[in-house]
């Protein structure tokens, strides 16, 4: 089972040298994928070759069982996709070949000479990765697949941000001596910046045109895309309910809070007398950054030894402003397997911001960070005598990684580090924001009617305005963030409720290994054991944790 899980992860790893680099794989980092037909026939085929390998082989103790359990639903849903079409030309404005090319080269080394060659060359085949892709989306459109007119015309506008000086301003500052080595990286510079200059035309003139007006996917192809995001299959109309009565639930309590701040002015007018207080601002976006470093590194320290048993390489976590280009918002970036390259917490900011509010962000640097995403998939990575390389590096799932990182922010509310009302809140908000996303995202995707009781347009069905709306209206999220959110939850289906919905897995399984355990139960034990299990599809998570 572990040599068939490691010949995978050596052969994908060949075939999409960028998420090679992503998951810190050694090797890789001057190639490009082929993003052709050909290129995602190639994967496709591996996946099922691979599937059929480990289908015959049978697992000589439990290790080998756990390890198979992972593979298979893991492989076996994106085999699934593949058959679908789905996953010929995916394009969205948060991860799609259009973004993941160009962040791939902020995840890469620029020490050296040597370091700034392998650049060149992988920019150097930024056009043909992009003239593949273009093909494969005329595939998708000719098999009645082209992605939504929204995620076209909004990919366009990060492509000519990425046209327009990207990666000339990244080559600029390149170190390097050799003549001929600063001529290859400005000429490949310059040819990728055409490339994604021609995506953007290629994407607003010749796909536009045959893009769908309409956004929602509907339930045959949202029940695939939430079993690849959740490793589950749950009732799609049950988690719509739990999560209105989630968001009730949550919303009921940060009322409270807010109350506590200012007095009768309601949840936006806390979040107002926040901002405006000087204990929660920052100037400069090197002071943000130093901020969450200093945060960052805290939470790590604190948590060591008294809640989770963390190794000297996870206590290095770099806290980083992105690039600009993308979606606003925070992520992560697991380290190399050899912890070469750290862990990473991004921060993407609004063009022309410099001034920040912290009561929002406490959490979300526990939830990026420790014990969230840093802890997680970082253990993962450590466990090199234990998981195979599948299961550290490509188990990923978002309703055990997302769900996990939820969670975090709740276990440091338990732990006692956001006693402070202000930071509450901004634990609150960011909750009541995630059950917002489950009632949003399968409402629009299934054309789903707004309950009666709920106070919001009842009786009508979801879109894209009353999502908008809805945000606005009935949250406190950040208004700079918005429009970037509804975006992404139109263009990538079933994803976002995998936060709530993964923490209420997580919160689920932990309840009925304490109530088997009973006065034997230990909340550091469970953690540790789980997070040492590696990443997971959430139903494969739940029959591992019953064995516990």
């Amino acid at each position: 089972m572990h040599k068939i899980s490691d010949s995978y992860v050596d052969d994908l790893a060949a075939l999409d040298p960028i998420l090679a680099t992503y998951e810190g794989i050694v090797g890789y980092d001057d190639r490009m994928p082929d993003l052709s037909p050909d290129g995602v026939a190639a994967r496709a085929e591996l996946a099922r070759r691979a599937l059929a390998a480990m289908a015959a082989a049978e697992p000589a103790d439990k290790s080998e069982a756990d390890a198979k359990a992972v593979f298979t639903e893991r492989v076996g849903v994106v085999a699934d996709l593949y058959d679908a079409g789905e996953l010929t030309a995916p394009l969205n404005v948060i991860a799609s070949a259009p973004q993941d090319i160009r962040q791939v080269f902020d995840l890469m080394a620029t020490e050296t000479a040597d370091d700034w060659a392998v650049i060149a060359k992988r920019l150097a085949g930024v056009p043909d990765a992009l003239a593949g892709y273009r093909a494969a989306l005329l595939a998708a459109a000719d098999a009645g697949q082209a992605p939504a007119l929204r995620q076209v015309v909004k990919t366009a506008e990060q492509c000519r941000v990425a046209a327009d000086g990207h990666f000339t301003g990244l080559v600029a500052g390149a170190s390097v001596t050799s003549d001929a080595l600063r001529a290859d990286l400005d000429a490949a510079a310059g040819k990728a910046a055409a490339a994604y200059g021609e995506l953007a035309e290629f994407l607003t003139g010749e796909l536009a045109a045959r893009a769908p007006r309409e956004d929602a996917v509907g339930e045959r192809r949202y029940q695939l895309w939430s079993r690849n995001f959740l490793g589950a299959r749950i009732d799609l109309h049950e988690a719509y309910e739990w999560g209105w009565a989630e968001f009730s639930r949550v919303e009921a309590e940060i009322k409270q809070v807010a109350e506590r701040i200012a007095p009768g002015a309601g949840i936006a007018g806390a979040a107002a007398a926040l901002d405006a207080d000087p204990r929660y601002r920052i100037a400069g976006k090197q002071a943000f950054q130093d901020w969450m470093q200093g945060l960052s590194d805290q939470a790590l320290a604190d948590l060591r030894g008294v809640h989770f048993d963390i190794p000297d390489r996870l206590m290095a976590l770099e806290c980083l402003i992105a690039p600009p280009g993308g979606v606003v918002g925070a992520y992560y970036t697991g380290p190399t397997e050899d912890f070469s390259r750290p862990g990473r917490m991004w921060w993407s900011v609004p063009d022309g911001k410099t001034d920040y509010s912290t009561w929002r962000e406490v959490t979300t640097v526990y939830h990026e960070g420790a014990p969230g995403h840093h802890l997680q998939i970082a253990t993962a990575v450590f466990q090199g005598d234990s998981l195979n390389r599948f299961q550290r590096s490509m188990a990923w799932v978002s309703g055990h990684g997302e769900g996990w990182a939820l969670y975090a922010e709740r276990l440091m509310r338990e732990f006692g580090y956001l006693d402070d009302d202000g930071n509450l809140l901004g634990m609150l908000d960011a909750h009541l924001f995630r059950a917002a996303r489950v009632v949003i995202d399968l409402g629009v995707h299934l054309d789903l009617e707004i309950p009666r009781g709920t106070g919001f347009h009842e009786g009508e069905r979801w879109n894209a305005e009353l999502a908008l709306e809805f945000l606005r209206t009935r949250t406190i999220t950040d208004p700079d963030c918005i429009a970037d959110e509804v975006d992404r939850y139109l263009g990538w289906a079933g994803q976002a409720p995998a936060y709530k919905l993964g923490e209420r897995l997580w919160l689920a399984a932990r309840d009925e290994v304490k109530a088997r355990k009973g006065s034997a139960f230990d909340l550091k034990e469970f953690h540790q054991r789980a997070l040492e299990m590696g990443g997971m599809g959430l139903d494969t998570l739940r029959e591992r944790l019953a064995l516990l």
